[in-house]
């Protein structure tokens, strides 16, 4: 019986520790040599901005948000299973009995996978509660919009002090009154 999905899904992959560029560019190459683009949408390996201090000075580095980690968007297909898990590099999917699970659309806001475009509508002066990142759980009042960039300047209290900090539109709710 051949499990076949029509909608293409984010899934994780699981791979062998520093393997992870390694697996993305052998995906990658997959793809193009056996033209699966129709198939496999997109590979992605979800890294985050670190501030290192070395030798007294400050430096931006890239690190992995997940080690042993690299997430998938394909249209499953036990062909593809195939494919993907005898790419040297990779131990398999997650999921049950390494049959993957697809991601559910809070996680893949989470991770970041896509870039989502919020239909803001937030005004400069309403109260707005900080629900993802680094500042979650924190209230403020909005101070400045950029639609473009989908960034909202958010003033909040934190020290006893008010601090103006940005925050993308995806990772605030309004406060309603």
């Amino acid at each position: 019986m051949a499990e076949t999905r029509e909608q293409p899904c984010w899934y994780i992959l699981h791979t062998y520790s520093g393997y992870e560029m390694m697996v993305k560019d052998s995906l990658q190459r997959l793809i193009e040599n056996n033209n699966l683009q129709d198939q496999i949408f997109d590979v992605k390996i979800p890294m985050e901005q670190t501030i290192e201090e070395k030798n007294g000075k400050r430096k931006v580095v890239e690190r992995k948000l997940l080690p042993c980690y690299i997430f998938i968007k394909m249209i499953y297909s036990n062909q593809l299973w195939y494919l993907v898990t005898s790419t040297r590099g990779v131990t398999g999917f997650v999921g049950p009995q390494g049959r993957p699970i697809p991601m559910k659309e809070d996680e893949i806001r989470k991770m970041r996978l896509e870039e989502v475009v919020v239909d803001a509508d937030f005004a400069v002066g309403d109260r707005v509660n900080i629900d993802a990142g680094p500042l979650e759980g924190f209230e403020g009042v909005i101070t400045e919009l950029n639609d473009l960039a989908q960034k909202a300047m958010v003033n909040i209290q934190m020290f006893g002090r008010s601090t103006d900090v940005e925050v993308e539109y995806i990772q605030i709710k309004k406060v309603e009154a």
